[in-house]
C-alpha cells in the first residue's frame, strides 16, 4: 500500500493555528509542531464511520480502544502495561500541568533540562510552583547532560523532574545508560519523574530504539508518570486525545485527584482516531518515517551546501523538528528576519536558548514546501551577511 506525502494540501483558509498565524502574508509556517500531511486513511475512514453514526454524547473509551494502545506499546517497545494504568487526558500539556499540581506544592520546584518544549517551564509556574533548569551541553557533536550541574540544582524544594523522551527540540533519542542514570538520580532524590514520550513513535535513526522510561525497572516505574498521545505521529493534535500511564496505584490516585473538576473529557472522535491510529495505521506510520527521513536528509544536505552559516549541531535522531544554530548571522531577532523573507520559524528563546542563537524548524511537510522554505531562508541568510 502506498501513501501520499507529496501532495500539498492548502490549510491557509482553515482553522489551522499554524497557518492562521500568517494569514494574509506570504510566509510559509514551519513553526508549531503539527504536520502538513493528511492523517492516516484508516483514521479518516474511522472518523467518517463515527460521524455517520450521528450521536456524539459524552464518551468513554471502549475495550477495543484501550486494547489498541496496550497492544501497540507491547509490539513496539516490549512494554507490557495494564489497562488500569491509563488515565485519559484531552492533551499532553494538560498532563504536564496536572503533574505539577499533583506532585509539587506551591513554592516547590520542578526540574528539567533546557532547551526544552516551553510548557516544561511554564506548567509549574501556572500553579505557583517553581521551574528550575539545567542547560544541556554540546560535547563532540552530541547533546549531553551536565551531571554535576544537575546534582547542584537539587534543593529541598525539588519534588519533580520533567523528562522529554525523545527530546524536543534537540531531536535526541535517549540511550539506556542515560535513562538508567537519570532514573537513579530521581530515586536517590525521591523525585517523581514525568516522562513526556509524545514523539516516541517518530524515531528516525533506525539504530536507536525508543525506551519507555517506566520500562527500565519496577523501582523507577513506581515513581514515573508517562505521557503519550497519537497526536504528533498521526497528525491529529486538533482532536485532543492523550493519556498518562501510571503503574503505581497511589501515584495514579494522586494524579487523578489533581484532575478533578478542571480537566475536560476526551471526545468520541478523539477516542475513534486514537484507536484507528494504534490499531490500523502502522503501515502509514512506517511510510511517514520514510518521508521524514528523506526530508531530514534533504534539509541537512541543503544547509551544508547552501547555508553553512546555519548549523545543525547534533544528529536529528527523532521527531520532525530541526534545532538550528543561527548565531553566526548575528541577528538580534532571527525569527523576525526569516519572517521578513517568507519563512515562519519558532524562536529558540522560547525553549530556553539565549536570544538570537537558535530557531526550530518543522520539516513535517511535503518536500516542495520544504524546498521553497529553504530557498527563502537562503535569501534571508544572504541578506543578513550584507548587513
Amino acid at each position: 500500500m502506498s501513501f501520499d506525502f507529496d501532495t500539498s494540501i492548502s490549510r491557509a483558509d482553515t482553522d489551522s493555528q499554524k497557518w492562521q498565524k500568517y494569514a494574509g502574508r506570504d510566509v510559509l509556517p514551519l513553526w508549531v509542531a503539527d504536520m502538513d500531511f493528511r492523517s492516516s486513511p484508516a483514521i479518516i475512514d474511522a472518523l467518517h464511520a463515527r460521524v455517520n453514526h450521528g450521536v456524539f454524547g459524552y464518551a468513554r473509551p471502549v475495550k477495543s480502544t484501550v486494547d489498541a494502545v496496550v497492544d501497540a506499546l507491547a509490539a513496539r517497545y516490549g512494554w507490557q502495561i495494564d489497562r488500569s494504568w491509563i488515565v485519559w487526558l484531552p492533551g499532553l500539556v494538560c498532563g504536564l500541568n496536572v503533574t505539577a499540581q499533583a506532585f509539587a506544592q506551591p513554592g516547590e520546584e520542578v526540574l528539567t533540562l533546557t532547551p526544552v518544549y516551553p510548557p516544561f517551564m511554564s506548567a509549574p509556574k501556572n500553579s505557583a510552583r517553581g521551574s528550575a533548569q539545567v542547560p544541556w551541553v554540546l560535547t563532540g557533536g552530541s547533546w549531553q547532560i551536565d551531571w554535576p550541574a544537575l546534582e547542584r540544582a537539587i534543593s529541598p524544594r525539588t519534588k519533580l523532574f520533567y523528562l522529554c523522551n525523545p527530546h524536543n527540540p534537540l531531536a535526541r533519542v535517549w540511550r539506556r545508560e542515560e535513562l538508567t542514570r537519570l532514573a537513579d538520580f530521581c530515586v536517590r532524590h525521591q523525585l517523581v519523574l514525568c516522562s513526556d514520550e509524545i514523539h516516541c513513535d517518530l524515531i528516525l535513526d533506525r539504530a536507536l530504539p525508543h525506551i519507555p522510561t517506566a520500562a527500565l525497572s519496577p523501582e523507577i516505574a513506581a515513581r514515573t508518570v508517562t505521557l503519550m498521545a497519537p497526536s504528533k505521529t498521526y497528525n491529529v493534535p486538533g482532536l485532543g486525545t492523550s493519556f498518562a500511564i501510571i503503574s503505581d496505584p497511589a501515584l495514579r490516585a494522586q494524579f487523578v485527584r489533581a484532575t478533578s473538576g478542571i480537566v475536560a473529557e476526551v471526545t468520541s472522535l478523539g477516542f475513534t482516531a486514537c484507536e484507528a491510529a494504534y490499531r490500523d495505521s502502522e503501515p502509514w506510520r512506517q511510510a511517514l518515517l520514510t518521508a521524514l527521513r528523506g526530508n531530514r536528509d534533504f534539509l541537512l544536505d541543503f544547509l551544508a551546501r547552501e547555508m553553512p552559516a546555519v548549523r545543525v549541531e547534533a544528529p536529528i535522531e527523532a521527531t520532525y523538528l530541526a534545532w538550528l544554530n543561527v548565531e553566526a548571522l548575528a541577528l538580534p531577532d532571527p525569527v523576525a528576519h526569516f519572517e521578513k523573507h517568507g519563512v515562519g520559524l519558532s524562536d529558540g528563546a522560547f525553549f530556553g536558548s539565549p536570544k538570537g542563537r537558535h530557531v526550530r524548524l518543522n520539516f513535517g511537510c511535503p518536500r516542495t514546501l520544504l524546498a521553497d522554505a529553504l530557498n527563502r531562508m537562503k535569501v534571508a541568510v544572504a541578506a543578513a551577511s550584507r548587513r
